[in-house]
């Protein structure tokens, strides 16, 4: 029987196994770099572990450093988590020659299916449906480009030992093929330590669907049900949900069959997930297997009633599964949303640095909705250049997919974060989108919804009059209490006026207010009457108001310039003036922005790791200037236009930060 568990990971999964073990009343262990030395999981594991500095090659990838801990700790078995050695099988073996117990597949599993080139054969041979393709290594650039060529276009350049959607790109023609090529190795080379590298073709108007298996050791093996996991970016899974709103029976079943089937024909026992593409005619193919627990393995805990570590750990003592596949029901709908600290309106580039506020939605079940928040970080803390960007995985489950929807939508509302660019509004915008609201997706949605970038959700007549009104009442609340400040001369009482002017964006209202019973009634010069409550008062950030009978969540902000509003991925600024103050601001000049068209800034936090041009150069639109690294992934800058390279400001290897100057145009 297992007794302590080193959890070979960090940040979220490993406070993720923590909960479970204590649970079981096992044992913890944690290990820890120098960038994770005060890290949330290091806090709540029974022990914790220093094994090298902070970049992974030398401490969470350091096979030698994690058996080390083992050794000092006593430790008997290891979760490894995802990422980092989860599916890698020296790891495997190297802990069952030292008698720990993995809490995962055998490594003859994780061999043939951590490959993608064999899982493919086998999965081929095991009579599972796959993608066409080239299943050979490939050596350099042009070899890349004519096999994609004999494929066709679009293709799919992947790494052999990928996962999480790095050393991936999409090629639609022969320029795009040989650049995807030497990215998709360099980050291949930087994430796994192995740059092979095979095409395949990609399939149009693409659902990403996935299977979980659940194997033991005796032989029995079943599945949980599919998690839909078609939105995407940059081939990273952003939004997840359990059951997918376009499978029907006879698809999910066959789907589960034959994903069982290929857990068998590798002897797999554990928890594992067999993914697969699926085209509008609900043909599937099987993309590859990932012999590991899923970032988004939540929904399915959520949808089926497990907890797919505590599977896990009793599989990997030796226990006979405890249900059969006529034992697995779906109740309900679960979706998870992934909260990254990368910024939407600057092109989800990476973003680092402390968060300086951090406040989750209040977990638990009401009414029959659960809110679940998957989190390694804390208020406090710093969101490190070294990792993943992920910070948390808010995840709603309700009796049917609109209302996890929009469960969801108000969980995103009152979500706090502050101190680094995040994606919540985008999250929140995505919830708002008729798209998805009526299940219709591909891993093109982002791409598709979101053409020229994610700009914020700009409100409509109807959703600016509810700011409006919002402002209102955050404006009347404080002007209550600016009117009994004490030791004010009786005679210079101040009074408020019921008369306002509320001007955000291009929209502006005249208003009419009145407060009664606490509650306030605003009257817009056009007749509509809207009535709300809040208990909001001065210095609050986030607040419930009650508009018209219906509970919303808003974000609220003061920052000297005016009411700061962010609901539903909308972030406004609210100006509420009396009516004389509103006409004469009208008047007032707009300041203009600094020009930077002739500067290449650096948009991220990041290290240079490639210099395209030299001074005097001169280059073309589209042509690349640069290579930035942050987080393990690569980021290519373009000249928007042609021109010629007046200064070069910055050296390979350097690390720079957001906005900090790489080249100066003439």
């Amino acid at each position: 029987m297992i007794r302590k568990i080193l959890i070979a990971n960090r940040g979220e999964i490993a406070c993720r196994v923590i909960r479970t073990a204590k649970r079981l009343d096992l044992a913890t262990v944690a290990i820890y770099s120098d960038a994770d030395r005060d890290a949330l999981h290091v806090r709540e594991a029974d022990e914790a572990v220093r094994i090298g500095p902070a970049p992974s090659a030398q401490s969470y990838l350091s096979i030698e450093a994690i058996l080390d801990a083992i050794r000092q700790t006593g430790a008997d078995a290891v979760h490894p988590g995802y990422g980092f050695l989860s599916e890698n099988a020296v790891f495997a073996e190297a802990l069952e020659e030292a008698g720990v117990t993995f809490i995962g597949p055998p490594a003859s599993a994780i061999r043939a299916m951590g490959d993608k080139i064999t899982s493919k054969k086998l999965a081929a041979e095991a009579g599972v449906s796959t993608v066409p393709g080239h299943m050979g290594l490939i050596e350099d650039a042009d070899e890349a480009v004519r096999i994609a060529e004999e494929i066709g276009y679009p293709v799919m350049i992947k790494a052999s030992a990928g996962g999480g959607g790095k050393g991936m790109r999409i090629a639609w023609n022969a320029t795009e093929a040989h650049e995807g090529f030497s990215a998709s190795r360099n980050e291949a080379r930087a994430s796994f330590g192995d740059e092979r590298i095979f095409i395949e073709k990609f399939v149009t108007q693409p659902r990403h669907i996935e299977i979980q298996v659940l194997g033991d050791k005796h032989g029995n093996t079943i599945h949980l049900g599919e998690r839909e996991c078609s939105i995407q970016r940059r081939n990273q899974k952003v939004i997840e949900e359990a059951p997918s709103p376009f499978l029907d029976d006879v698809t999910r079943a066959a789907m589960g069959a034959q994903a069982v089937q290929l857990a068998q024909a590798v002897g797999y026992h554990s928890a594992g997930t067999v993914e697969f593409i699926m085209d509008g005619g609900r043909n599937f193919y099987f993309l590859e297997m990932n012999t590991r627990l899923q970032v988004e393995h939540p929904v399915t805990e959520l949808v089926t009633g497990l907890d797919l570590v505590e599977e896990m750990i009793r599989v990997a003592q030796g226990e006979t599964l405890r249900l059969g596949q006529e034992d697995v029901r779906l109740k309900g709908w679960a979706i998870e949303s992934r909260l990254y600290a990368e910024d939407p309106y600057r092109g989800f580039l990476p973003s680092t640095g402390r968060l300086s506020r951090y406040r989750p939605p209040a977990q638990g079940v009401v009414d029959g909705v659960t809110v679940r928040n998957d989190t390694g970080v804390f208020e406090g803390g710093e969101i490190s250049v070294f990792y993943d960007p992920m910070i948390a995985k808010l995840c709603t489950h309700a009796g049917s997919r609109i209302e996890a929807i929009d469960a969801m939508a108000d969980a995103l509302d009152g979500f706090a974060v502050e101190g680094i660019g995040h994606n919540l509004p985008f999250l929140s915008a995505v919830m708002d989108r008729p798209r998805f609201r009526e299940g219709r997706l591909t891993t093109g949605f982002i791409a598709e919804e979101f053409p020229e970038g994610f700009k914020g959700v700009a409100p409509d007549e109807h959703a600016a009059r509810a700011l409006a009104s919002v402002a209102a009442l955050v404006n009347h609340r404080l002007q209550l209490r600016a009117s009994r400040i004490s030791g004010t001369v009786s005679n210079h009482a101040r009074v408020i006026g019921r008369a306002w002017v509320a001007k955000l964006g291009d929209h502006a209202f005249g208003l009419d207010i009145q407060e009664k019973n606490d509650a306030l009634t605003v009257a817009f010069e056009k007749g509509e009457t809207v009535t709300l409550a809040s208990d909001w008062q001065p210095g609050q950030r986030e607040a419930r108001f009650v508009l018209d009978g219906t509970p919303l969540g808003f974000k609220v902000d003061l920052p000297g310039n005016g009411i700061r509003l962010r609901h539903r991925g909308m972030d406004v600024l609210v100006r509420v003036r009396e009516p004389h103050v509103a006409a004469l601001a009208k008047l007032m000049p707009v300041k203009q922005p600094p020009d930077t068209s002739r500067l290449l800034l650096c948009p991220m936090p990041g290290i240079l790791t490639g210099l395209n041009v030299a001074e005097g150069e001169r280059v073309e639109a589209g042509q690349a200037l640069a290579t930035i690294e942050a987080m393990k992934m690569e980021n290519t800058l373009r000249a928007e236009r042609a021109g010629t390279v007046k200064r070069v400001a910055a050296t390979p290897g350097e690390s720079l930060a957001v906005d900090q100057l790489i080249l100066e145009f003439a």
